[in-house]
């Protein structure tokens, strides 16, 4: 069983309205661009249960723009990689084998 929920109304329904809103939102603490907004929150859930178990996993990610997004044709494989830039360092990467 797997399902994905958008957070968006819960979370201006509790308040966070700022975050939402382009002349208001502050994520100066994050990062150094001065148009930063959050655009979506997505919570997805998954369990799945088998004779060998259960396995259940759930994860929230937001979407933050500043600009109108770039367009990105996947239309074939690829790698992603996201990075901390003031390190360096590689904190995720996968792969798309079928986009």
């Amino acid at each position: 069983m797997e399902e994905t929920y958008n957070m968006n109304n819960l979370l201006i329904s509790l308040g966070m309205v700022d975050a939402f809103d382009m002349q208001k939102a502050d994520f100066s603490g994050i990062s150094p661009s001065k148009d930063l907004v959050l655009s979506k929150v997505v919570h997805k859930s998954f369990v799945e249960v088998n004779e060998e178990g259960t396995e259940a996993a759930a994860a929230t990610g937001a979407v933050a723009t500043n600009s109108l997004p770039k367009r990105f044709c996947a239309n074939h494989p690829f790698l992603f990689f996201i990075r901390h830039n003031p390190s360096k360092s590689v904190l995720f990467y996968g792969r798309v084998c079928s986009p």
